[in-house]
């Protein structure tokens, strides 16, 4: 919950900005108070009065105007609230941010602000993609600033990709977060696996899946929100590093489980990378040529190892509580019960990946959590959303934090 924070909302000029409308409603909903500046562009999207009416509170825009600055100046209007959020953050404003521009009140609160700022892009895929627009992100994340998104999908410009504002929840998800001040997992460590495997048939070619990493991202941000040490082994993914965890990016599942083992004592392990079954039993040296005229080369596969049957495996250095992930495309509950006795771990969580949901690289999921206790079906949810529910089950599991003695 929000309640008694204060919300600073920058709308800036964008499609997106209706999303802001939502925003506001939602941010309230939880029990912030949301104060709101309209950028000029902004206001060819959406009117004062809809920002005023849903936030019941004053929306600022002008930067000379002798009312506002005698009542709430530019530099008050920023350090009254306990986070900035720009909604729709426009290709436009980020830049003006990188530059350290402050050429309009939206601009010159975020440069004179000393509160943490999140950003949730929107703009056209090829703005996103831009060299410039990602110089700027890159240079902005340095600078502390805060992301949410973009999603990928269909824009107003008939194009798809990367370059959608989050949805308003996946936002509120990620205030929440970042507003939070209970660490539930304050001195517990924590590993995660995340992302596909790639096992090389030569040097140019490999065997893989459509994981995107995205649940797995996730997991491990929540976690390090809610206070643990996290040690995140990822696979090749196009993803930015989560804030506040500790990276090993590996290729096959030989690395990743090395990786694993490398991390020493955690508390609760997490797996939920999409580890390949198999590899090239004898992967060759040089690159497979295609003759002409000849039958396709046969492949001698061997079995990959077990990571999840590894960390789950009854000993002094198993994890207290040790999580799996059951991709299926058919029977999903049955298959999740029957991998999580084989495995031995302690839950798993089991989500549909056949093409029609649109999970393997989407933004939603919906997954039950299997358990000793039985199965319970969660609702549909942003991967943000799974991602924050599983860590706060695992806090509950966890309990208090261990005490360290000092001869460990």
């Amino acid at each position: 919950m929000l309640k008694g924070k204060r919300i600073l909302l920058i709308v800036a000029g964008g499609i997106a900005a209706f999303k802001s409308l939502e925003l506001i409603r939602r941010l309230r909903e939880r029990g912030a108070s949301v104060r709101c500046v309209l950028t000029e562009a902004g206001a060819k999207f959406v009117t004062p009065l809809s920002l005023q009416a849903l936030s019941e509170d004053k929306v600022y825009a002008d930067m000379f105007s002798l009312t506002d600055e005698s009542e709430m100046g530019h530099i008050q209007l920023s350090r009254d609230a306990d986070l900035l959020v720009v909604a729709p953050a426009t290709a436009n404003i980020l830049a003006r941010m990188a530059s350290g521009l402050a050429d309009d009140l939206a601009s010159t609160v975020l440069l004179a602000t000393d509160k943490r700022v999140l950003a949730a892009p929107a703009m056209n895929v090829r703005m996103w993609t831009h060299a410039a627009t990602q110089a700027n992100v890159d240079l902005l994340k340095k600078r502390g600033i805060h992301f949410i998104g973009p999603n990928d999908g269909a824009m107003a410009c008939n194009e798809h990709g990367p370059g959608r504002m989050s949805e308003p929840e996946e936002i509120v998800a990620a205030v929440e977060s970042m507003l939070t001040t209970e660490r539930p997992l304050m001195g517990k460590r924590a590993l995660v696996t995340s992302g596909p495997t790639r096992e090389a048939l030569d040097p140019v070619r490999y065997i893989s899946n459509h994981s995107s990493g995205k649940q797995g991202h996730a997991i491990a941000a929540a976690l390090a929100r809610l206070g643990a040490d996290v040690t995140l082994v990822s696979g090749p993914v196009a993803l930015a590093d989560p804030p506040g965890v500790s990276m090993v990016k590996v290729d096959s599942a030989d690395e990743m489980l090395a990786a694993c083992l490398e991390a020493g004592r955690v508390d609760v392990a997490v797996c939920a990378a999409a580890v390949a079954d198999w590899k090239a039993a004898k992967p060759a040296k040089a690159k497979i040529k295609k003759k002409p005229g000849a039958a396709p080369p046969s492949l001698e596969l061997a079995p990959n190892p077990d990571i999840l049957a590894t960390l789950a495996k009854p000993g002094a250095k198993r994890p207290t509580l040790v999580v799996g992930f059951a991709a299926e495309t058919e029977d999903l509950v049955a298959n999740a019960i029957d991998k999580r006795t084989r495995k031995g771990c302690d839950w798993i969580v089991a989500n549909d990946v056949s093409p029609a949901t649109g999970t393997f690289g989407g933004e939603r999921n919906t997954v039950h959590l299997i358990s000793a206790e039985g199965v319970h079906k969660w609702p549909t949810l942003t991967k943000d959303e799974v991602a924050m529910r599983l860590a706060g089950a695992i806090a509950l599991h966890l309990g208090p934090p261990r005490r360290v003695k000092a001869a460990e």
